[in-house]
């Protein structure tokens, strides 16, 4: 029964326990619901150019998970890529390369992982490595990244226009870094990849990147030292294919790369007029590097001063409106971000504040539990002793009535059948039945010896030969005896029977009493009474 009990104690805590901390598995625990939130805060901001507050809250769901990406390898890895992109457009190449390189170390071999985004991240670092002027590392981590995306789809030759893009891509970098030979392969990858998406892909996006690939190789030509086929092969792509943003731009590079700063100074004019809304209506330092520095620089070759100064004039309006709007939108980003931690802090507090009392309301229910547990034990083992105690005292009325008849028995022997020490023995048995002879504190064998009139030697021998015992135990059985009557028939206090029946030292009594009867005074009362 006990251990029943205990066991239902235990589950009790158990459930306890795990109603406190626990969750089901197949739902997403409360910092994970937290962590999604703050991803889609960080959208919000980085949709809003806001770029400030979408670090702060890409930093936050990164390290959150960063803790136990397992809940979900896929957020993990996306704030961690927005996060990086993010310094690396701030300038911090080393934190963003950090964190880029510790996602890409968890993730390694993780199946679970998608392959698609280990390929963002391993673009996105190469993107930093090349930043870094580290190129042999960057050709091997493009190489790694185009490896991912293919285990992603399967194979090449598919016609995927995803392997297009992240060749293109690959090829730009290697372009930029120089590395014509491997930028050739890459284009060349790029190309029959196009080719099979031709055969089935969106005819208008066909159309457009058409131009753009062609450009690509005009680009390559020019740098490689072929002018000539580099003009040529330019002449022959049809103007509706440089219709988008990125086809025009990239016409209007060539073009200064190759000298014709009119035609590109015209181009960009062009891109300036019809791709207005492309460009984001905040006037910022991208705006003024990308799309307006390159228009000037045109234009100055080209000999057009007039044009130059006021497109001079137009640059540095630009760049006072991009201040103004950056000094707004930091300041308004740190009063967010303050805003922000102080709310954090308020969150945190309160969160710390439930914790506490959650843990101090489980206490509480714990040590009741625990209290209400050893009252209970106390209860069985009392109830237990109680019946043990019973039970004994039954057995001793039993041995004491067996006792007093044996005592009877000598009492009516023939006094010519008895030794002298047996008769000597009667007579004190008879003296004792007067309580007031053992009661006397100072009771001993001379005490028993004068009564009788006899030698205490001669008492003693008698008792040792009837009983066993010496003269002390002999007295103190009869008060031992006495005082159990006391506490049978009375409800006088303990202390007052202990005085009653000669007794000077009430730890003598209790060890004797416990000797002769295997319970305390207030058991044998207990048991007597009960």
């Amino acid at each position: 029964m006990v251990k029943r009990v205990e066991g239902l104690l235990c589950l009790c805590v158990m459930l306890l326990l795990a109603g406190c901390g626990g969750r089901d598995a197949d739902k997403p625990s409360q910092t994970l619901k937290e962590a999604r939130l703050e991803y889609n805060q960080g959208l919000e901001y980085d949709q809003a150019w806001q770029f400030r507050l979408a670090e702060l809250y890409y930093g936050k769901v990164y390290r959150t998970m960063k803790e136990n990406p397992e809940e979900d390898w896929w957020l993990y890895g996306e704030a961690g890529f927005r996060y990086a992109h993010l310094l690396c457009e701030r300038g911090d190449l080393a934190g963003a390369v950090a964190v880029l390189g510790e996602i890409l170390e968890r993730v390694e071999g993780n199946d679970e992982f998608p392959s698609a985004q280990r390929s963002t991240l391993l673009s996105k670092m190469a993107y930093c490595q090349r930043k870094l002027k580290q190129y042999d590392a960057a050709k091997q981590t493009y190489a790694k990244a185009y490896e991912a995306r293919i285990k992603d789809v399967g194979s090449e030759g598919k016609g995927i226009f995803d392997l297009v893009v992240l060749s293109d891509c690959i090829f730009l970098a290697l372009f930029e870094m120089e590395c014509y030979e491997d930028a050739a392969q890459w284009l060349s990858r790029a190309d029959a990849e196009f080719a099979v998406y031709e055969q089935h892909g969106d005819s208008a996006l066909v159309e457009e990147y058409r131009g753009l690939q062609a450009l690509y190789h005009v680009q390559l030509l020019q740098a490689t030292g072929y002018p000539t086929e580099a003009a040529a092969m330019y002449a022959n792509i049809p103007r509706s294919r440089l219709l988008n943003p990125m086809g025009s731009t990239t016409a209007a590079e060539y073009l200064m790369v190759a000298g014709r700063y009119g035609e590109a100074a015209d181009l960009y004019a062009d891109i300036d007029t019809k791709f207005t809304s492309f460009y984001n209506s905040h006037i910022t330092f991208d705006v003024v590097r990308e799309k307006l520095a390159p228009r000037y620089a045109a234009l100055r070759h080209a000999g057009r001063t007039t044009d130059a100064l006021d497109m001079a004039d137009n640059i540095v309006n630009a760049i006072d409106s991009a201040l103004v709007w950056q000094k707004l939108s930091n300041a308004a980003e740190l009063a967010v971000i303050y805003q922000t931690h102080e709310k954090e802090l308020a969150l945190k507090e309160s969160k710390g504040k439930a914790a506490l009392y959650l843990v101090l309301v489980v206490a509480a229910l714990l040590m009741l539990l625990l209290v209400g547990y050893f009252l209970w034990r106390v209860y069985c083992d009392n109830r237990l002793l109680t019946e043990k105690n019973r039970l004994l005292y039954e057995q001793i009325s039993q041995r004491e009535e067996a006792e007093d008849k044996e005592r009877e028995r000598q009492q009516t022997q023939s006094v010519e059948t008895l030794s002298q020490s047996q008769q000597l023995y009667r007579s004190l048995c008879h003296l004792m039945e007067d309580p007031a002879v053992f009661a006397d504190p100072e009771a001993n064998r001379d005490t028993l010896a004068r009564i009788v009139g006899t030698n205490y030697k001669y008492v003693s021998d008698a008792i040792r030969e009837c009983t066993g015992l010496t003269p002390a135990d002999f007295i103190n059985q009869y008060r031992i005896r006495y005082a159990a009557r006391l506490l049978t028939t009375t409800d006088d206090p303990v202390g007052l029977i202990i005085e009653q029946c000669g007794f000077t030292n009430r730890s003598t009594f209790a060890r004797l009493f416990h000797d002769h009867y295997s319970m305390s005074p207030t058991e044998f009362r207990h048991a007597a009474k009960g």
